[in-house]
């Protein structure tokens, strides 16, 4: 089994586990992994606690971060590892500002994101995976990041729908969405073979929606 596609993104809500899935691929396949590094981020837990007052420098370290971390990563080839799985999409930047930003810092913000955007390729294949609120409250709980434990189903929701805004304008992308309710692929490892088995397909350009 192989991989149709030489750049991966693994997206979703926040407790998708995005991080756990790229980083099993990335494994099994012998990829290069981009892991997104959001825990050395000072401004997080003070958003959680003032999104008003921490949301625009909060986005713009992310988005600083994000570009420099897939500029140096996707500039360079890797002979050993030709593939590569982040756990993060750059566009994923866009879709919170577009969530917690009043419209002035989003104006702003987007003009920036349009020059850094020009310059990052796109992953050849965009997984996204879908859970209720419930389940990803569940998971938030789980992994017990202190900063974490008071995000609201309100908040989680705006995201949700954040994402699905964009991935419904979306027209020259290969988008894999796949909902992951009924699937543990953590701890069950039918679960995770039933999706290395949909992400290794190749698709046509396009917006693919698969029940898990």
């Amino acid at each position: 089994m192989t991989l149709a596609y030489n750049y991966i993104a693994i997206e979703g809500n926040i407790g998708a586990g995005k991080t756990t899935l790229s980083t099993r691929l990335a494994a099994q396949f012998s990829a290069r992994l981009i892991l997104e590094q959001f825990e050395d981020n000072s401004f997080l837990p003070k958003f959680y606690e003032d999104p008003e007052r921490y949301a625009f420098p909060l986005e713009l370290s992310f988005l600083a971060d994000r570009y420099q971390q897939l500029k140096t990563q996707l500039a360079t080839q890797d002979m050993f590892h030709p593939v590569t799985i982040a756990d993060y999409f750059i566009h994923k930047s866009l879709i919170f500002a577009r969530k917690t930003l009043n419209d002035a810092e989003f104006t702003l913000y987007s003009r920036l994101f349009a020059i850094i955007d020009n310059v990052l390729p796109k992953p050849d294949l965009l997984v996204y995976l879908y859970l209720h609120v419930d389940r990803l409250q569940q998971n938030i709980r789980s992994r017990g990041r202190s900063y974490e434990q008071n995000i609201q189903d309100e908040y989680l929701l705006k995201i949700q729908e954040g994402y699905f805004d964009y991935i419904r304008q979306q027209q020259g992308m290969r988008i894999l969405l796949i909902d992951t309710n009924k699937l543990d692929f953590v701890a069950n490892p039918g679960d995770y073979d039933r999706l290395v088995s949909l992400i290794t397909k190749e698709y046509p350009v396009g917006i693919h929606r698969i029940e898990g």
